[in-house]
């Protein structure tokens, strides 16, 4: 036992961090939630991953508390970290990879090749998180302990790079779109900072700033979770989703991502005798 706890020097400051983050999540959840009126189901999605992570923080909090002052977890508060996390995590890919297919927001139908990224990621975030609760309760020098860890680590790139399709896919057939191009890099950038810089600085650092390494990752994914948000906002006329406007062969003058309340009303221009002329279907 150390003079503070049974922690390690580089796990003592993980019960604050926990804690902390999970305050700043609950709060951008409670103001993500406060812009939602009329909007795409997938925007209740992303809150529903917003408040989720907040509460898998929180239960992560407190399991490191108890480990810190009893010298063990308690197997209540940890059972719900557990299911905390495995929910947040299978609700994480599934809201990246339908973002990434532009679902809601441009169509309202997967195709086949989608759904099949879908029944190939959720399958293996359940191994990954299963994984991560076997790591967890087995000690470090344990046999097993080694074969989880580098099990864990594959099928987390694994499902990395499966999210990453949808969203190249979108980037192709809608070129035109900014927003998914800009959402590629930003996925990008959030899976080389908390898989690859995280595991670089964790070998790197000194034993009692490996609390750096956790630092990062939550600061990383708070940082992706709320420019996702900003760009997919609920908007009347977002303009990372608008087209050039100086191509004749373009046929829709404009995508939004705004509420639902316009899904499915038609804008008709009539000639003056009051034929239909032309019909236009507000995306």
């Amino acid at each position: 036992k150390n003079p503070d706890g049974y922690l390690s020097a580089g796990e003592i400051p993980l019960p604050r961090l926990y804690i902390s983050m999970a305050a700043i999540f609950f709060a951008a959840a409670v103001v993500w939630t406060y812009t939602l009126y009329s909007v795409f189901k997938i925007h209740w999605l992303m809150a529903a991953l917003a408040y989720t992570k907040a509460v898998s923080l929180l239960f992560h909090s407190i399991n490191y508390h108890f480990i810190n002052s009893e010298g063990h977890p308690i197997e209540g508060w940890a059972v719900m970290y557990y299911i905390t996390h495995l929910l947040k995590g299978a609700l994480l890919f599934i809201t990246l990879a339908l973002i990434g297919t532009g679902f809601a927001f441009v169509k309202y139908i997967l195709s086949d090749k989608e759904k099949k990224i879908f029944m190939i990621v959720i399958p293996l975030q359940v191994l990954a998180n299963v994984s991560y609760i076997i790591i967890e309760e087995t000690e470090e020098g344990a046999s097993e302990y080694t074969l989880w860890r580098e099990i864990l680590f594959l099928v987390d790139l694994i499902c990395c790079g499966a999210v990453l399709f949808p969203v190249v896919w979108s980037a192709m057939n809608l070129e035109k779109l900014k927003l998914f191009r800009h959402y590629y890099v930003m996925i990008v950038c959030y899976i080389y900072f908390t898989r690859i810089i995280a595991i670089l600085l964790e070998l790197t650092v000194p034993f009692q700033w490996q609390w750096c390494q956790e630092f990062l990752v939550e600061v990383s994914t708070l940082i992706f979770f709320v420019l996702t948000g900003f760009k997919f906002r609920p908007a009347s006329n977002n303009p990372y989703l608008q087209l050039p406007q100086d191509e004749e062969d373009l046929e829709m003058d404009e995508v939004i991502t705004e509420s639902g309340v316009l899904e499915g009303i038609h804008k008709v221009k009539k000639t003056s005798n009051g034929r239909e002329r032309q019909r236009e279907v507000a995306l």
